[in-house]
């Protein structure tokens, strides 16, 4: 191991509470930290024990915080929220901030409305109650610019720090530097100011271990958690992986990168601590008991889904990715059209693993079937999600989206490792439908020291229901959206599934806007044609369900609708190509 830079820091909050208790200032002082609830009302109290009146607001979500900490809901029949806006961030970034505050107040009509732009952003409310009797709020939400590793700046929340004299008076109205942003910005510092030469990759694994003191807040609405761990890891890894490409020469979100494995590892602990290291490869693999397919309440172990694979019967393939880890497939020739079926390309997406498993053992049973499948095709994150999920088992992870070399798999021309996989099943095959599933974040994704939405993932910040994309050559048009209305009208037929979509596409809608997609049957669509290739399906089916960190009952839902629609791909297809 190669350590780059080692620090500790001192807390924030203390340093403020000390502060304030040696100088004692008459009237109001407000702050705003990324330190958790209970954190600053201990300190308001010890403040206020010593005569100082303070109020500690959240830096992060400020406006669901104050409904969650502040805010009496008594009598409370609608809150009118006029979000603001700036020059410098999306139109609605501050809307969806407010996520999801309507859904956490049950039985209070939240209406939003854009309002003007403003340097120093403000949620501006009005409160209802019973009788008529109304309110005025104003709650602050502090911002700073700051240049990101894409190069441009960007509008982010920050510490904040504000003083206001018994007379009224504003004495002090400044940004308030805290331990978060320091880690941030001495990370960013370090990596930059590494030579790290003209070779790729350049490391095997880059660790950012980062110590926070911070507790994490549940939200009272499905997956959703206030984790300034989860945001301080997918921040690290996207402006990381930036700050390479820049380097590089590269656009961001270049997805054939590959400098190698950036894993930010973000943990609770009694002090903040940053700790950057260059470390080998990893090469274990976690153990888990076996899990029954159809009732599977989390990911699988990678020794369960190598049995799985190989209980099917058929002619084995294999490849080896970066790590040595192994890739299986099986190819299994039949009379029907071949179709391919895959998952674990971004490997924190989970429930397609099973769900792929569990459509392929189904079409296996069918004498005539025919297909190739590989179950798992980035097995090293895959490792490294089962190595962060047993710390962190609710943060999305995605460090593990990506291989080891840090690229996107399904972008990679060379070396083929993981993806030689692929091309060994389409031409044992010859398959003209690939079924690739996939799946995305279940509760909010956010990078808050880089302009809080997530570049270049602006439209996957909230989870918007279970859609689907398809990709095929341009003379397959037809065949095309034959396919997709025939899969769509099977799903269809699942009421919950349908029940699910329409409340998660209408939660997506008022804070994001419109999905952007065409509706068929009832699901957000997305087709494209793609280049001629000079190998592989004319069409792609992807899926896309809100899996990522979900267990139990909602991952058996999850799997249950990623296995029917591949099982719904293939009796399609095989109708399609009999039909022409």
């Amino acid at each position: 191991m190669t350590t780059l830079f080692d620090r500790s820091y001192a807390r924030s909050l203390d340093l403020l509470v000390a502060d304030l208790l040696a100088r004692r200032p008459e009237g109001l002082t407000e702050a705003w930290l990324f330190d958790d609830a209970a954190a600053r009302r201990a300190a308001e109290a010890r403040l206020a024990g010593a005569g100082v009146a303070a109020r500690l607001h959240s830096a992060l979500k400020p406006l669901v915080c104050w409904a969650m900490e502040g805010l009496d809901p008594e009598g409370l029949e609608s809150l009118d929220v006029t979000y603001p806006r700036h020059a410098q961030a999306p139109e609605r970034r501050f809307l969806i901030e407010a996520w999801p505050l309507a859904e956490i107040l049950p039985g209070v009509e939240a209406r939003f409305h854009p309002g003007e732009a403003m340097d120093a952003p403000a949620y501006e409310l009005l409160l209802t109650r019973t009788g008529g009797a109304a309110e005025r709020l104003a709650i602050r939400a502090p911002n700073t610019l700051r240049e990101d590793t894409s190069g441009t700046l960007s509008l982010s929340p920050t510490g904040w720090l504000r003083h206001t004299a018994p007379d009224g008076t504003l004495t002090e109205d400044r940004p308030l530097p805290t331990e978060v942003d320091a880690i941030f910005a001495d990370g960013i510092t370090a990596l930059a100011g590494r030579d790290w030469g003209a070779t790729t990759p350049f490391f095997e694994e880059l660790s950012i271990r980062a110590d926070l003191p911070m507790a994490e807040t549940p939200l009272p609405h499905g997956a959703e958690v206030l984790s300034l761990q989860e945001a301080l890891h997918e921040d690290f890894y996207f402006s990381g992986l930036e700050l390479l490409q820049r380097r590089a020469g590269l656009p961001p979100g270049d997805r054939t990168f590959q400098p190698g494995q950036i894993v930010p590892d973000i943990r609770r602990a009694p002090g903040a601590r940053l700790t950057i290291a260059l470390r080998p490869l990893d090469t274990a693999e976690a153990e888990a008991p076996g899990q029954p397919l159809a009732t599977a309440a989390r990911a699988l172990s990678p020794a369960q889904i190598r049995a799985e694979t190989a209980a099917i019967t058929g002619q084995r393939f294999e490849a080896r990715s970066r790590a040595g880890r192994t890739v299986a497939g099986v190819y299994r020739k039949g009379t029907d059209p071949a179709v391919i079926l895959s998952a674990g390309q971004h490997a924190n997406e989970t429930s397609g693993v099973v769900g792929i498993l569990r459509a392929a053992q189904a079409l296996a049973d069918r004498p005539q079937s025919h297909f190739a499948l590989i179950p798992l095709k980035n097995p090293d994150g895959y490792a490294l999600h089962q190595r962060l999920k047993a710390r962190n088992p609710a943060h999305m992870h995605h460090a593990a989206r990506y291989t080891a070399l840090g690229d996107d798999l399904m972008s990679r021309a060379e070396p083929l490792m993981e993806r030689a996989a692929v091309a060994e099943a389409w031409r044992l095959s010859r398959a003209e439908l690939h079924v690739n599933l996939h799946g995305y974040p279940s509760h909010e994704w956010t990078r808050p020291f880089s302009g809080y939405l997530p570049r270049g993932f602006e439209a996957w910040t909230i989870p918007k229901g279970f859609f689907l994309i398809l990709r095929h050559r341009p003379d397959w048009a037809e065949q095309a959206v034959r396919l997709l209305s025939s899969v769509t009208a099977r799903l269809a037929a699942l009421p919950e599934l349908m029940a699910f979509n329409a409340a998660q596409i209408a939660a997506f809608e008022a804070y994001a806007g419109p999905t952007g997609f065409r509706m068929v049957n009832g699901f957000p669509c997305l087709v494209s044609a793609v280049a001629d290739a000079a190998e592989g399906p004319a069409m792609t089916l992807i899926t896309e369900f809100p899996d990522e960190t979900i267990e139990g009952d909602a991952f058996r839902f999850a799997h249950d609708a990623q296995a029917e629609t591949a099982r719904a791909a293939y009796d399609a297809h095989c109708r399609l190509m009999q039909e022409d």
